[in-house]
């Protein structure tokens, strides 16, 4: 089986060699960027799996470089924030990233958390996920992660909401618990402040709810989680 491979893009050299003797310790292949230039310039000679992103880049910041690979459905993004950057964190995981991390960082907790992510990603692949679930006139397409609205615009979506989506669906009517959102969209454990859950469905309500703050199909259950009530086909 062919090893996964992670590309860090990262400017700092120091942090980047790091990197790449820890995860090459782990049993990955590993490339490196400094850049946005030299990120697609790696990401055009190799298959990778998981991008590691520093946000402060030179030329092209880490958020917009983002918006380039998050289409890619079998690609996976980590970012790399620094420690006051709330507001970087939430874009990017309004852009699709699928995890960020804090420097400084703890080196086991990155690693475990790139496993989790590679083995969504192949799970995901894996998975028999062809049938159309049909809701409110929306379709949600599995196998290519497409959302269809009801005047036929198609919209891709990011893994975390897809997943998320698809946990609520399967559950109508129940509650779905904050920590069971997290585990599945990231594979880890919710952290304290952590606001993943939160901005990924406030990103699936904007695709379907009409009127701001008015949960038509998601709702909240303070202190609980939310709760999918639209109507299933």
């Amino acid at each position: 089986m062919q090893k996964p491979h992670i590309l860090i893009v990262e400017d700092e050299d120091v942090t980047r060699f790091n990197l790449r003797n820890l995860f090459e310790a782990e049993g990955y292949q590993v490339s490196e960027a400094t850049d946005g230039e030299s990120m697609d310039t790696q990401l055009q000679k190799n298959t990778i799996n998981l991008v590691i992103m520093d946000i402060n880049l030179p030329g092209k910041n880490g958020l917009l470089l983002a918006r380039e690979l998050t289409s890619n459905n079998e690609l996976g993004l980590i970012f790399l924030t620094g420690r006051d950057s709330d507001i970087d964190k939430i874009l990017g995981l309004e852009i699709g990233a699928d995890d960020y991390l804090t420097k400084p960082f703890n080196p086991r907790e990155l690693t475990i958390r790139a496993r989790n992510i590679l083995n969504r990603i192949g799970q995901t692949k894996n998975e028999v996920e062809k049938a159309v679930i049909t809701f409110n006139e929306w379709s949600l397409d599995g196998n290519s992660r497409k959302m269809t609205a009801p005047d036929g615009q198609i919209l891709a979506i990011p893994r975390g909401e897809y997943r998320a989506l698809r946990l609520l669906i399967e559950n109508t009517g129940q509650i779905v618990t904050r920590q069971q959102l997290i585990k599945e969209m990231t594979g880890r454990d919710l952290r304290s402040n952590d606001r993943t859950v939160d901005v990924t469905i406030r990103r699936l309500r904007k695709h379907f709810e009409s009127v701001p703050d008015a949960p038509e199909l998601i709702n909240t259950i303070h202190g609980e989680g939310y709760r999918f009530i639209g109507s299933v086909d």
